[in-house]
């Protein structure tokens, strides 16, 4: 059985960015039908257009794509409740408790992440790994 893995939101940042490095392990990640939540794309299309000013049209292609060649899932008021437990067990910040809390109910063992602590693992399931080290 393959391990489900799961992409931040720096990581699809990375895909279509400028730094030939990352950028290319960041393709490769997202070539791997990685899972992704709403938050992942919605945080892309945000990022995309108001810190790195791309076209907002631009954004809405990435956000698109990403529906198509991701696994996405919802966060849901069942994610916000796991997010609220990690917070408390992990002193996570909300929003990356809600990527963990969607990666953990996805079933994914791997969450690709530049902003967490490599190598951190969540209830026994979900490693973090910063690919780009």
């Amino acid at each position: 059985m393959s391990v489900l893995e799961f992409a931040d939101t720096n990581i699809v940042v990375y895909a279509v960015g400028h730094h030939s490095a990352q950028r290319t392990r960041a393709m490769a990640i997202l070539a791997e039908s990685v899972t992704v939540s709403s938050q992942v794309i919605n945080e892309t299309v945000n990022v995309l257009a108001r810190k790195q000013n791309v076209d907002l049209g631009i954004a809405h292609e990435v956000a698109e794509n990403l529906l198509e060649i991701c696994q996405v899932v919802a966060v849901d008021s069942q994610t916000i409740r796991k997010a609220i437990s990690l917070v408390r067990r992990y002193q996570l910040s909300h929003w990356d408790s809600l990527i963990v809390a969607a990666a953990l109910l996805s079933g994914c063992g791997t969450l690709y992440s530049q902003d967490m602590q490599h190598g951190q693992v969540f209830e026994r399931q979900l490693k973090v790994v910063n690919p780009f080290i």
